[in-house]
């Protein structure tokens, strides 16, 4: 795959994201903090999973989070633990994804 194939799919892939979350860049990473409490109990109080099945969140790109809760919300996203997710996203609005999304991303990832 040639760099200008790369580039070009990420330009897609960037615009895509930016039409599939217009709410996204007013989020509130206090708001987020506040929301993600149900989230510690598989992905840790920092975003830091104590269970070594489940993901990291701290860190992780706010496009990708907010990409992934609508995909479990809209109960699309497949996956060992898929489940676990669809029932987690299912209450959400766009402005708590963007929220968490942005909380998450705003913490120091695991090294």
């Amino acid at each position: 795959m040639s760099y200008r194939t790369v580039t070009l799919q990420s330009l897609w892939l960037s615009l895509w994201l930016s039409l599939l979350m217009p709410g996204y860049a007013a989020a509130d990473t206090q708001a987020g903090q506040a929301k993600a409490q149900i989230c510690a109990s598989c992905h840790g109080v920092n975003g830091i999973s104590p269970i070594p099945n489940y993901p990291n969140l701290a860190g992780q790109n706010a496009a990708y989070i907010s990409y992934a809760l609508s995909l479990y919300r809209a109960q699309t996203r497949q996956g060992n633990q898929a489940h676990i997710m669809y029932v987690q996203a299912a209450g959400l609005s766009d402005q708590d994804i963007a929220d968490l999304a942005t909380y998450f991303a705003s913490l120091k990832p695991f090294r």
